[in-house]
């Protein structure tokens, strides 16, 4: 079916205006104009972000598939995963937290040492990160917040977990006192350069990996909530090269999360895309290109995330 004859149906089906749901896109940080909405309605034009359409599901109450379907199937081909290994080499729906990175092994090994007995008690209703390209400081920062909510007593932390290596920090999760033995940093090594409204716990790393404890303000019941700030900065050497992409890595479901990309020093890349994949070595699924605004800034805005890796990747001249 047509995009737009699946759209219209579904509007028709919501017995929404399309002034109603330009509001209610606008309420979850989606500006789109109603002639925009027109337009796709009537078949002139299409969207170009399939996240912007995911949303759109969520908004009109129709299955997930319904409006994004039609689109991938005129979308652009994934893009090959870079680096890690031939395409395909991973399933196709990784099944543990452990196989959304290069290393499960060495992911298991650092978090094993931290205390993970209150996550699946946590409820992750949003994930903002502002990673920041910098040529005059160092060469990437990153501010991430995280809204959670507890779904049982008890709960006192969260541990998150970021990819340092040489390419780009990744993160998982909202994903303190030092490791017993502390390594050197080493090429692509990374550390905590402030915590808000929580405090850090213990800090493992190693192998291009980094773990980490946020330990909450308070200890939570159920149906209360926290939020948690962080910033991350690289504290070894720098391995040379500006990064071409940013992801964060998804073991458990997110309601929200937005990615902000501020490119920095006046360079600017040619072109810049929203992915989704479902793990390190699979195909990277394109939600279309993201313009870069007179801020020097890139975002891609996602709801519901169940698993998986969800980035952004440019391309330098």
């Amino acid at each position: 079916m047509e995009f737009a004859e699946a759209f219209r149906q579904a509007v028709q089906a919501s017995g929404l205006t399309l002034e109603r749901i330009r509001h209610r896109l606008g309420r979850r940080g989606l500006t789109v104009s109603v002639a925009t909405l027109s337009h796709w309605q009537r078949g002139r034009s299409r969207p170009r972000s399939r996240a912007a359409v995911a949303i759109l599901e969520e908004v009109l109450e129709v299955p997930p598939g319904t409006l994004t379907g039609p689109l991938d199937e005129a979308g652009p081909a994934p893009a090959p995963a870079r680096g890690g290994g031939p395409s395909g080499a991973a399933p196709a729906s990784p099944a543990a937290a452990g196989e959304l990175w290069p290393d499960p092994r060495r992911y298991a090994d650092l978090v094993g040492q931290l205390d993970r007995s209150g996550d699946h008690r946590l409820e992750r209703l949003s994930v903002h990160d502002v990673y920041r390209l910098d040529a005059d400081g160092p060469r990437w920062t990153l501010s991430v917040r995280a809204v959670l909510r507890a779904a049982g007593d008890d709960v006192d932390r969260v541990v998150c977990v970021h990819r340092t290596g040489p390419d780009v920090p990744e993160a998982d999760g909202p994903a303190g006192d030092a490791p017993a033995e502390p390594a050197e940093p080493g090429e692509g090594a990374a550390e905590l350069s402030a915590v808000r409204y929580c405090r850090p716990g213990r800090v493992r790393a190693g192998g291009g990996l980094m773990a980490f404890e946020l330990v909450f303000d308070r200890v939570l019941a159920a149906g209360e909530t926290a939020v948690i700030e962080y910033d991350l900065r690289p504290s070894g050497p720098d391995p040379g090269g500006p990064p071409d992409g940013y992801d964060r890595r998804f073991s458990r479901p997110v309601h929200d999360y937005v990615a902000i990309v501020q490119f920095g020093g006046g360079r600017l890349p040619a072109r810049c895309y929203g992915f989704t994949a479902d793990g390190p070595l699979a195909p990277r699924r394109r939600l279309g290109e993201l313009w870069i605004g007179t801020s020097g800034s890139a975002n891609i805005a996602v709801g519901a995330v169940r698993h998986g890796i969800v980035g952004v990747e440019w391309e330098w001249e």
